[in-house]
């Protein structure tokens, strides 16, 4: 390539990567509308809202697929195969075309219409939950559900609408692989929970079970997600919201939220560990990636395991708790103040049919998981009717977990997922949790000693660790090839059964 072909090159991947640029703009500020109505945005300002996040979206909709990003996209191909795979060059040319073929099978007026029916249905949900009555989402939902049908027939599919909609969150996964993942765990972790379940006077949670001033638990949280290496000073913000969640808009601005139980330790502290995995993911992603496609983890699923190795692997470990005790006994003197690491260990990692999803033991988890999972693939099936979607759920966790919801909030309103799309989210819950073992065995394995560290209140070791092997990566691969390339092997639930297995075994003495 002569030099004048090789800076027309250079020229028409700066136009792209200025566009690029504009369009993470726009969908950062629609992050930052999104953060702002999920914790502080007073009711009446549910309409604008919606008005300005539609605007937005459809702006940056329009910029990503305008012509202008197809025709470069073309121009640089033959550039990308010049590229070595990794390099941050072809991944942002792999990374866009895959999303902008994407976008392009997208309706503009299908992503505006998504968008206002999302926002809209957030507020309806909130009513529905403050009134425990489905009824009142139950015709936002319907209007969620065809919308995310259309979604699905203009993405396209080769076995089940459902598909698409996986690949959108799980690049390379589909509802079969997910079938044959589930049934895998089903097999190991339907006996344990049983097993364990006719032990269950063994393990006692009732120190965790007495009242805990609310901002005390939340001062203990966030010296426990600081502990963990989360930068809450210059680089996060922590707020309160209906559904925790995390949210970034740059590297150096990461928010994480909880929701605090006055008579319950375990969903603050271990919903903000939980967030903060998240966030310190987002704050690992090299700043060099900001305003591009890679500005991202893997995948959802990879996102979750971050997320889910520092709420269990970690915070729910006994290395944990023989540093974090005495920090939480400073905080609580008069709950924990007689309490052993052996006792609070137990109660971290209590098992017990639990109707909330996020205060779920690690055992009966993916349970959750897999309800929500096949109610979805009922209901784009045509077999089951959005309005029948309360009964249907409460005869699951009957059979699945042998309770049954006594009211709406505390069943199939749980969630705020729905109200964005319907379909094809939940799933990265489970294979975060089974990635987070494969990826902290890996760790461990690399840095022995690391638990001894823990012990002592030091946790850059496993931090430093993932930035490198995972963080450092951002969008540039899918879920699968990272796996490959950091553990050796591509999804595989064996190392997180084994986990599991081995750690309830001996709790339980089973």
């Amino acid at each position: 390539m002569g030099q004048e072909e090789e800076e027309a090159v250079r020229g028409k991947l700066e136009q792209l990567k200025q566009v690029l640029a504009e369009v993470e703009d726009l969908e950062m500020a629609t992050a930052v509308l999104y953060w702002d109505q999920q914790t502080q945005m007073p009711r009446g300002g549910a309409a604008a809202r919606a008005d300005q996040v539609t605007t937005l979206r459809r702006l940056a909709h329009e910029k990503f697929t305008s012509p202008e990003v197809g025709e470069l996209l073309d121009a640089l191909a033959d550039h990308e195969r010049a590229l070595p795979y990794d390099s941050d060059d072809a991944s942002i040319l792999r990374v866009t075309r895959r999303e902008y073929s994407h976008a392009t099978k997208l309706p503009r007026d299908l992503v505006v219409e998504m968008s206002r029916a999302a926002a809209e249905a957030y507020h309806k949900w909130v009513d529905a939950r403050q009134a425990k009555d489905f009824g009142i989402f139950v015709s936002s939902l319907e209007r969620i559900v065809t919308l995310s049908r259309e979604k699905a027939q203009a993405l396209g599919y080769e076995n089940e609408p459902l598909d698409a909609l996986i690949d959108l969150s799980e690049p390379g996964f589909g509802a079969a692989e997910l079938d044959r993942l589930f049934a895998e765990l089903r097999e190991t972790l339907v006996p344990l929970a049983k097993a364990i379940g006719e032990r269950s006077d063994r393990v006692s949670d009732a120190l965790f079970r007495q009242r805990f001033d609310v901002e005390k638990q939340l001062e203990m949280g966030r010296a426990a997600v600081r502990a963990i290496g989360f930068n809450l000073d210059d680089r996060g913000r922590q707020a309160l919201s209906v559904h925790p969640f995390s949210i970034s808009f740059t590297p150096d601005d990461t928010r994480i939220t909880t929701r605090v139980n006055e008579q319950w330790l375990g969903p603050s502290l271990f919903g903000l560990l939980h967030e903060a995995g998240h966030g310190t993911y987002m704050q690992g992603i090299p700043v060099r990636y900001r305003r591009t496609p890679l500005h991202n983890g893997a995948s959802s699923g990879l996102h979750e395991s971050q997320s889910r190795l520092w709420e269990n692997y970690v915070g729910r470990s006994r290395a944990f708790w023989r540093f974090f005790l005495p920090v939480a006994k400073a905080f609580f003197p008069g709950q924990l103040g007689r309490a052993t690491v052996d006792e609070v260990y137990a109660a971290a990692n209590i098992v017990k049919p639990s109707l909330i999803r996020v205060e779920a033991d690690e055992v009966t988890y993916n349970l959750h998981i897999m309800i929500r999972f096949e109610l979805e693939r009922e209901v784009f099936a045509g077999r089951l009717a959005v309005a029948d979607l309360p009964a249907a759920w409460n005869a699951k966790f009957q059979a699945y977990l042998g309770i049954t919801p006594p009211d709406d909030l505390v069943g199939v309103l749980q969630d705020i997922h729905w109200t964005q799309s319907f379909g094809g989210s939940f799933q990265s819950y489970t294979i975060g949790n089974v990635a987070s073992v494969a990826l902290c065995r890996r760790a461990l394995a690399d840095h022995l000693g690391m638990e001894d560290e823990w012990a002592k209140g030091d946790f850059s070791g496993l931090l430093t660790w993932m930035q490198d092997n995972v963080h450092a990566h951002g969008a540039k691969y899918k879920p699968n090839e990272l796996l490959l390339k950091v553990t050796g092997e591509e999804l595989t639930p064996r190392p997180y059964l084994e986990h599991i297995k081995a750690k309830y075994t001996e709790i339980y003495r089973l």
